[in-house]
């Protein structure tokens, strides 16, 4: 009996150093002034070998934080499986990944692109270069890495979205867009330079990865199906899945392995 305790406990301690870590690391903001949180997944082989690793960047959706991916869906072996460090950073309550003019304590453009990748490669063994960076996320979030990489094409190799809110006009009042950009009717020039459907003309021609995700069933399918005929009318290669699903966690937990396989696919590629 005791032989076979102390091989349990070797099992489990093997088990452990061969299981990628999560962590929760402050990276503070000097555009916003602020002491925001992340959740980083670090794969064992980074430890075991030091390796350079490609960073995946999984931005929430409106009314959540840097905590929702990971408490919805184990990181853990998916970081392992694809070999990614996985970074889900906090993008505010409802910042929609840009810089406000009118808030100053909402500049998460800055903070994510910057600051944030910033941290990730001085603290990490990561490829810290466009073709080992790509970006992630849902809803609000699927509309922050689209725009982002649309934005700044010369930071991520590709961006995917899933049930992304693809153009703020789209997004009601509710959603706090008018304490960040004004009032749509006055101040529209602003709202169509940070909207993802505005914005993904600036991709035309650069050959960066672009992912879009929605379920039949949910409220963003019309934009999702909207900027999918856009894409192909600006002649911009993209991935574009359109199955049964909801706007819920059950959808993008079953799509977020789709989404990292697509991303290895696109580093594979780059590699070549």
């Amino acid at each position: 009996m005791k032989m076979m305790k102390n091989f349990l406990l070797i099992l489990f301690l093997i088990q452990q150093l061969l299981a990628a870590s999560l962590d929760t690391v402050v990276i503070k903001s000097k555009s916003m002034g602020t002491a925001p949180r992340a959740v980083i997944v670090i794969p064992a082989s980074y430890y075991q070998s030091k390796t350079v690793l490609p960073v995946v960047y999984l931005l929430h959706g409106w009314s959540g934080s840097y905590r929702d991916w990971s408490v919805h869906i184990d990181l853990r072996p998916l970081a392992e499986r694809y070999q990614f460090i996985i970074v889900c950073p906090n993008g505010g309550y409802d910042g929609w990944y840009l810089d406000s003019p009118l808030d100053k304590n909402s500049q998460y453009e800055t903070y994510i692109c910057r600051e944030v990748i910033r941290y990730i490669d001085k603290h990490y063994q990561t490829i810290a270069k466009p073709e080992g960076r790509f970006i992630c996320g849902l809803s609000m979030g699927g509309h922050g890495a689209l725009s982002l990489l649309a934005k700044h094409p010369d930071l991520y190799a590709a961006a995917s979205s899933m049930s992304g809110a693809l153009a703020l006009s789209h997004a009601n009042k509710k959603y706090g867009l008018i304490r960040l950009l004004g009032d749509p009717e006055t101040n529209s020039g602003l709202w169509q330079q940070n909207s993802c459907i505005s914005l993904i003309e600036n991709l035309v021609g650069l050959n960066r990865g672009i992912l879009l995700d929605c379920g039949i069933d949910d409220f963003t399918i019309t934009i999702n199906r909207t900027v999918h005929t856009k894409l192909i009318e600006l002649g911009i290669p993209h991935d574009y899945i359109e199955r049964p699903g909801k706007h819920n966690w059950d959808y993008w937990t079953n799509a977020l392995e789709y989404h990292l396989l697509y991303f290895q696919k696109m580093l594979q590629e780059n590699h070549n």
